[in-house]
């Protein structure tokens, strides 16, 4: 089924939480706002969604976060100063925080009621299109336009709503939501149809090991579902819990990612990270793994 006039060109990316797997850095620097190598972990997570064809990008927020919408913004004094001592480069870098032409909106989460009720925050500039979730702290590297830009492509043929998943330790999957995908066997760059979803299932009675990492391509129909979905685990209200209803009204489908995942909200996470940003660093990527084979 060609979908094809339900282009999809707003990504949601919630940013309240308040980081405190990552303390104590998050105590008074927003979690997303933590350098990896030479840039910002969420200016990574806006490059991935300009990359796909993002146009707007809406932050679902907190007081303590405005650094991330300053970040984004056009700051006149830093670009007046460069300018003026004749620093070209560093210019130029000041410039490109934000990809041409990107739109940012901010809407405040006023309370702390899980992921489903940060992304129903931002149903009223979402509206009636379809739309990207994009959870921050888990960076994406894969080659080429990205696994977002394959799965929104997924969702424009086919009309199916589209969840990122990768395979996990089996002993591990208690730690994630995990997809039922039936008896159907999944290879990177490959979809199949979700039964059903599984939030931080034993480990044995797991349905896979395919865990969920932190990517959406979803129907304007799942913020109505939010709207009705009752606290869940913890007492908050889950997003896992809005699909599983979606998955009876409409397919949804499993993208089992091409590229490497990395738990950024996760200290280990955010130090491997570190090295495989690094390493792969145009200008400092040589002189960095030297650094390192020093220390092997």
């Amino acid at each position: 089924m060609k979908n094809a006039a339900k282009a999809v060109k707003t990504a949601v990316l919630p940013v309240a939480g308040l980081g405190t797997r990552f303390l104590p850095a998050t105590k008074a620097i927003p979690k997303e706002m933590i350098t990896l190598v030479d840039k910002p972990l969420i200016q990574y997570v806006v490059e991935e969604a300009a990359a796909a064809g993002i146009e707007h990008v809406v932050f679902v927020t907190h007081s303590s976060k405005v650094a991330i919408e300053n970040h984004f913004d056009k700051n006149y004094e830093l670009e007046a100063e460069l300018a003026r001592r004749g620093k070209a480069v560093l210019l130029d870098i000041a410039r490109s925080t934000a990809p041409d032409g990107m739109v940012f909106s901010a809407v405040r989460q006023p309370e702390a009621l899980g992921l489903g009720h940060a992304v129903r925050c931002a149903a009223p500039i979402v509206g009636d299109a379809p739309f990207v979730v994009m959870l921050p702290d888990v960076l994406i590297d894969s080659e080429g336009a990205g696994d977002l830009a394959a799965m929104i492509e997924a969702w424009q043929e086919t009309g199916a709503a589209q969840i990122m998943v990768e395979p996990v330790p089996k002993d591990q999957v208690d730690k994630y939501g995990v997809v039922d995908i039936g008896r159907q066997r999944l290879q990177p760059g490959e979809q199949a149809p979700i039964q059903r979803l599984v939030e931080k299932p034993p480990v044995a009675a797991a349905p896979s090991n395919l865990a969920v990492v932190g990517r959406y391509v979803l129907p304007s129909r799942v913020m109505q579902l939010l709207a009705e979905t009752p606290p869940g685990a913890g007492g908050e209200i889950q997003l896992t819990d809005a699909l599983d209803a979606l998955l009876q009204q409409q397919p949804v489908h499993a993208w089992h990612m091409r590229g490497r995942s990395h738990d950024c909200g996760d200290k280990l996470g955010y130090l491997a990270a570190t090295v495989h940003y690094g390493l792969k660093h145009p200008q400092l990527g040589r002189d960095f793994a030297k650094v390192l084979a020093q220390w092997q």
